[in-house]
């Protein structure tokens, strides 16, 4: 329940999630029955276990690699973060020759790596990631569990309460990573998208793929 609580304190003044294509409507819905608890925030912050959260607004995006049923593992440094929602900054399929005749920069000013580069489950070209540094982070898949991720500085994470991967992954959100010295998003099937919930990204020619869970970043400790 406290997880509960602090979600909606955190949530409760995040104006940007009303126009985030990634909405949290089953966080949101907490609100209302809660809402007496969100006095407890002070300045978009609230602590739980000693530990002083602070909101993120707009919300952010974790990729993350691992055992959906393991609720602890490794390897969080081959993670990352998305600091914007990359999907509506993102270049459909169909619009990849323009991309190319623009040196590779997508209209919302990210760089296009020829070698490295991200799809959603619409078919859309993001942007990379950048390294997800370590911390606890508050995190939801809106699949009713909000819960503290930890991860340290040799990339060990962990959840709090028992919970697992898969219940903070949000299972509509797709994102496959391609690499490949030969490999283009002109390879791609656009017939595939989009992807249903919980689905696996298309296999590309010339490419290895790379699937990641998408987790929303609804906190990160306050460190100030």
């Amino acid at each position: 329940m406290l997880l509960r609580l602090l979600a909606v304190a955190l949530l409760a003044t995040t104006e940007a999630l009303a126009v985030t294509r990634r909405s949290l409507a089953g966080a949101l819905a907490l609100a209302p029955a809660l809402a007496v608890n969100t006095a407890r925030a002070k300045e978009g912050t609230n602590t739980k276990d000693g530990v002083t959260f602070k909101q993120v607004r707009p919300i952010q995006f974790i990729a993350a690699l691992g055992d959906p049923a393991a609720g602890s593992g490794g390897g969080a440094t081959d993670w990352g973060i998305w600091r914007k929602d990359p999907g509506p900054r993102g270049v459909r399929l169909q619009g990849y020759d323009n991309l190319k005749k623009q040196g590779g920069k997508a209209p919302s000013g990210w760089a296009f790596d020829e070698k490295d580069w991200w799809l959603e489950e619409h078919g859309l070209i993001m942007e990379n990631v950048d390294p997800l540094p370590a911390g606890k982070y508050v995190v939801t898949g809106d699949r009713g569990v909000t819960n503290v991720l930890d991860i340290d500085q040799k990339g060990a994470w962990s959840l709090a309460d028992k919970a697992t991967l898969a219940d903070v992954t949000h299972g509509p959100c797709r994102a496959g990573r391609y690499t490949g010295s030969s490999c283009s998003p002109s390879s791609v099937d656009a017939q595939a998208f989009p992807i249903k919930s919980g689905g696996i990204m298309p296999a590309v020619s010339g490419c290895a793929k790379q699937d990641y869970a998408v987790l929303f970043i609804l906190g990160v400790e306050d460190l100030s």
